[in-house]
């Protein structure tokens, strides 16, 4: 291997705990001394406020609380500092332009109290987007107010829910296929239902036939994710969804995976009567770190009465707050949600617009398939076959010698974030890789590279990347 990669270029610091720093006196702060009256000083500050001195609490001047945090910050792995193949997840680079308009004072000063006249241009912004998110899906009515995925399908859920309650009976049970999300058979369960999993076929996919021998009039409604986490596109999609609807079911759409999908199709198309989108993944705001995210929810005309409330409604020029709605499942949500994360949004598709969202979709996909084959003799692919955004390799040709987990870790010491691993659960050593659209080929080279190297190194010193992470980011690939 060549030297010189991403991973050893920088200063790699040995950074000491924050206690093991400074010395006995010494400061960060000078704050006045009490200009009052003395007899006054004990109530200036309320008796449950004031502490004693802790001891062992770090002593340090304020350039060396700095610099310690400024390390730290630096040892955070990013998608600004590096490739990010987080399967499942779509780590991709977000442009500064759309950070740039989230931080504009205008919107981000205002108060979320202060009145509809007063907010005209972000409840332009609101209404916008929901538009924008209809016509990406398909499904005319939408919610911008769950704060994440999992909350956006705990929100559509209730809906489903109400739904079938109008109906006069409620339904038990949920199915899902045996590839999905965690956080599926937790919202079904959180919003009172039983869970039933559907065995994915010899293909990854979901099975008609199987959904016709679960589907009963017990049976609520189907989740599914499409593409799936195997990468794969449910090819029966429309099928099992007829299946579904003919015997009184919802078919809802975990929309984790949507970066494979805008503008070449659209869930309606598919049968889909509600998903969620996750903001925070396919438009624009940085993901990780706990948040802030976005789930937004869409649904069919049918089910609109059952959305969250408040809603921005448009009359003529003007823009108004509807608060109560018969049917609605009510507020799951603050206000509109997470705005800064909407307002993100909208940059990202009015920059982009329909052609834009294909071609990140298109690209997307050629990078994983691209990573897919490149890889496919080296590793095992447990449904060697075209897939969408993300692919899935397994350990298999590497099990006797080391594992996904060393494979993983030893990634680091090429400067390279690891892929997701052990996941999805249906395939054994699983080592799933989304590039997502904004590497280039160069990076998508790095990787492949890199993988390459690894899957050497445990056939010539095995020890070496079972070590691993040893030298964090000082091994360089040409």
């Amino acid at each position: 291997m060549k030297r010189g990669g991403e991973g050893e270029r920088g200063l790699i610091f040995s950074e000491p705990l924050i206690f093991d720093r400074g010395h006995a006196g010494e400061q960060g702060y000078s704050l006045p001394e009490w200009d009052g009256d003395e007899s006054g000083a004990p109530e200036a500050i309320p008796a449950h406020l004031v502490r004693d001195g802790i001891d062992g609490f770090p002593q340090v001047s304020e350039a060396e609380v700095v610099r310690h945090f400024t390390r730290l910050s630096q040892w955070n792995f990013s998608i600004d500092s590096g490739f990010y193949p987080l399967g499942s997840c779509t780590m991709k680079y977000n442009p500064r332009m759309n950070e740039t308009a989230a931080a504009l004072p205008e919107f981000a000063a205002a108060h979320p109290q202060q009145g509809a006249e007063l907010s005209q241009g972000a409840l332009r912004i609101i209404w916008e987007l929901e538009q924008y998110l209809g016509e990406i899906s398909g499904l005319p009515a939408v919610t911008l107010q769950p704060a994440a995925g999992a909350h956006g399908e705990m929100t559509g859920m209730l809906m489903i829910r109400a739904w079938h309650g109008d109906r006069g009976r409620p339904r038990k049970t949920v199915l899902i296929p045996d590839s999905a999300h965690g956080t599926n058979p937790a919202s079904i369960v959180f919003c009172g239902w039983n869970v039933k999993e559907i065995k994915s076929d010899d293909q990854g996919l979901i099975d008609p036939a199987e959904v016709e021998k679960a589907m009963d009039r017990d049976v609520a409604a189907l989740m599914l994710t499409n593409p799936n986490t195997l990468g794969l596109f449910e090819e029966h999609v429309r099928t099992v969804a007829d299946i579904v609807h003919a015997k009184g079911g919802l078919v809802y759409l975990d929309g984790a995976n949507l970066n494979a999908m805008m503008g070449i199709t659209r869930p309606a198309e598919m049968g889909v009567d509600v998903m969620h989108f996750n903001l925070h993944k396919t438009f624009s705001t940085p993901h990780g770190g706990g948040g802030p995210g976005a789930g937004p929810v869409a649904a069919t005309k049918e089910l609109e009465k059952y959305l969250p409330v408040p809603r921005v409604v448009r009359d003529g020029e003007k823009f108004r707050i509807k608060t109560s709605a018969r049917k609605s499942i009510g507020r799951v949500r603050a206000f509109f949600g997470n705005y800064g994360v909407l307002l993100r949004a909208w940059a990202y598709i009015r920059s982009l617009g329909p052609d834009g969202l294909r071609e990140v979709s298109e690209a997307a996909v050629l990078n994983a398939n691209y990573i897919r084959m490149k890889l496919h003799d080296t590793y095992h692919v447990p449904y060697d076959r075209i897939c969408m955004h993300e692919c899935v390799f397994s350990d298999r040709n590497q099990r006797e010698r080391g594992s996904t987990l060393d494979i993983a870790k030893r990634l680091m010491d090429y400067g390279i974030h690891p892929p997701t691993v052990y996941f999805p659960l249906i395939v054994k050593g699983a080592i799933m890789v989304e590039p997502t659209e904004t590497e280039s080929r160069q990076t998508l080279d790095r990787f492949i590279e890199a993988m390459k190297a690894i899957d050497e190194e445990l056939r010539e010193s095995p020890e070496k990347v079972r070590e691993a992470p040893g030298s964090m980011g000082m091994v360089g690939c040409s």
